[in-house]
This record gives C-alpha cells, structure tokens and sequence, in this order.
C-alpha cells in the first residue's frame, strides 16, 4: 500500500456556506466598528471628529480580506463618513464632500492593495505548488521493496512561502546488498531541489556499480562538489548536503556512513535508542574541509528489528510550547509494531504534537529486512 503524499499549504475552494458566513462577518465587523465610533462621538460631544478613522476600514479589510470584501469596506465607510457629515454635523456641505472624496480614495487604493495581494498570493501558490510535485516526481513513492529489504515511512513537503525543502530518500538493490540513502540539501525551493536531484542520479548510479559503501559516498561527494560549480557559474549558492547511507548484506550487521545525518535508531524487543555510529563526517559537498576522511561503521541489524532514519523536519518539531519532539521516547511505544503501523502513529502523533503546523519537509523511512531475506 502506498504512502499518501499529503501536501500542505495549498489553495482551497472554499465551499457557498463559507463564504456566506464570512459575508456576513465582515457585515457584523463594519455595524459594529461603525456604531462604536460615531457612538462615541455623540457621547463624547466631540461631533464627528471621529468619524474619518472609518476611513481605514477598507485598509484592514485589504490586509486579511478578499477584493469583494474590501469593496464592501470602502462603499460602506463611504457611505457612512458621508452620513455622519451630512446629519450629524454642522458643517457645510463642502466638508461632507471632501471627507466622502478622502474616503473614496483611500478605499480604491485599498481595493487595489488587496487585489495585488492575492494575485501576489496566488502566484507563490502555483509556485510552490510546482515545486512540490517535481519533488515528488523525483522520489519515489513508499513503500519500496528489494531483495533483503522493506522500506516504509512518510514523505510530507511543507509548502510554505520559502517553499519546499531538499528532502531526499532512496534504495537501491545491487550486487553488494541493498543499499539504503536519506539526505537533507541546505536550503529551500528549486536550487535545493536540483541539488538533490544531483545526490539521488549519483546515488543510484554508484550504489549499484560501487563495491563498497565508501565509495558510494564518494560518488555522492563528487556530485555535489560538480553540481556546486556549475551553480557558481550561474551566479547560485554552493549548497551541502546532509546525509545517510547505510548498506544491509546477508550479514546480521549493518554498514553505515554518517555525513552529518540525524543518527538512526533501533526498534526492537527492548526498545527504540539511536545507533552508535561515532563521530559523524562532515555533510556532501564539504569533504576538502575535512581533517580525517570518513569511515564506514558497522553496528547490530537483527532481523526481528526495525531501523527509523529521518530528516530534521521530525527532531526539530516543536509544540506550542517550544519543545522539541520527543522522538526516541515516542518510538519506545511502538517498537513491537509493523512498518505501516509506526509509519501512521508517528504520523498521528506529530499532527497531535505539533497542532498540524509544521515548520520543515518531514521524511521518515522506516526499514526491516525481508521475510525472503
């Protein structure tokens, strides 16, 4: 069964009785807003002096409103500056046309302010929009199989207005193993998509033909520094790229190389804690700036137990409070359970954490070794 890819942030329709119920919002606002103000000119005997501060209506209307509710703002303050000179006051009737024509104005350009808004609005929509299905074009929908292993997990990119992120995730079955990558690109939008689009066609060419988990890397290593000086020429930011590639043989143990990754950690029997894997290297891209050259760790994979890799997006959530996610206690409950089910609670459970709102692409890959295997 496929992983739903559930994107966020996106346009909605929103349905007649909606809009019906905030038409009729915005009416109660303005009646009351209205009533306040003169009210509190007639009590207070200051006249009407008051009464040109309904002249901003339609600018508040235009920050949160659509263009036919700042038009109604800008008719209605209109209307009711216009009132309130010509029956309320004693002045002439040049002072009730100037304030209707200063009320006028100022709701036309509100009127336009709103209508660039949306359009503004719309645009980054489409955007990212855009970008969030290249991104899904480019990874591969989950749960994805090979001989030794099943790869479950989620895959959520936050639309946002610094649009998607670089999440990046593979698996490749080769004549060495089957070998396993998630990443995380420095950055947001199209560049950071590129990069990571680099990593995963290196990725996918080298783990299959490479011998050793090293040279993957390696591999990996060459793209990024490539695809970093091709986006010099272009006037584009280098980028790194965080990752995580593990190799998993016929052996009980696994092959790890850590390039600055969130470390995995290990469901079993006892539990859920994060694998030891030492000091991690220094992420894609970063290698010449390395003292020590990265090295392979190898660490226990039973067959009965599960590996949780995942990107920032999940350690770094946080609650109304400010507190990150607490995720080696949270996995601790679900340690016994199968590859859809930890899949959909740690899915539940960071919308109940986080209130829904979350700041980062969540990728999350989940792995056992296969009945066959």
């Amino acid at each position: 069964m496929r992983t739903p890819l559930r994107p966020r942030g996106g346009r909605r329709r929103r349905p007649h009785g909606r809009r019906g119920t905030a038409l009729r919002a915005v009416l109660a606002t303005l009646v009351a807003v209205t009533a306040l103000v003169l009210g509190s000119s007639v009590l207070l005997g200051v006249d009407v002096r008051l009464a040109p501060l309904l002249a901003f209506l339609p600018a508040f209307a235009a920050i949160f409103g659509t263009v036919a509710q700042t038009v109604l703002a800008a008719v209605w303050a209109t209307a009711a500056v216009s009132t309130a000179y010509s029956y309320l006051s004693d002045r002439s009737g040049v002072t009730s046309l100037v304030a209707a024509g200063f009320c006028a104005v100022l709701g036309g350009l509100s009127v336009e302010a709103c209508r660039r808004r949306i359009h503004r609005e719309e645009e980054l929509g489409r955007l990212r929009s855009t970008a969030a299905a290249l991104q899904r074009q480019i990874l591969r929908p989950l749960p994805l199989l090979t001989d030794r292993l099943l790869v479950g997990g989620l895959y959520d990119p936050v639309e946002s207005d610094i649009l998607v992120g670089g999440d990046i995730y593979e698996v490749v079955a080769s004549p060495y193993g089957s070998r396993v990558l998630i990443g995380d690109v420095q950055g947001k939008g199209l560049a950071a998509i590129g990069t990571g689009f680099a990593v995963l066609g290196a990725f996918r060419e080298a783990a299959y033909r490479e011998p050793t988990l090293t040279a993957v890397v390696d591999a990996l290593e060459d793209a990024v520094v490539r695809h970093n000086t091709y986006a010099l020429g272009e006037g584009e930011q280098e980028r790194f790229v965080t990752a995580l590639v593990l190799g998993v043989d016929g052996a009980t143990s696994c092959q790890a190389v850590n390039c600055g990754h969130i470390t995995p950690h290990l469901l079993d029997g006892d539990g859920a804690r994060t694998v030891p894997l030492g000091e991690p290297g220094v992420p894609l891209g970063l290698e010449r700036l390395a003292a020590v050259p990265r090295t392979v760790a190898w660490f226990d994979f039973p067959r009965d137990s599960a590996l949780l890799l995942c990107t920032d997006g999940v350690t770094e959530a946080r609650d109304r409070h400010g507190s990150f996610y607490p995720l080696t206690e949270r996995l601790a409950r679900w340690a016994g359970r199968s590859v859809p089910e930890v899949t959909e609670a740690l899915r539940d459970d960071l919308d109940s954490y986080t209130a829904g709102v979350h700041r980062d692409d969540i990728a999350v890959l989940l792995v056992r070794r296969t009945a066959a295997a």
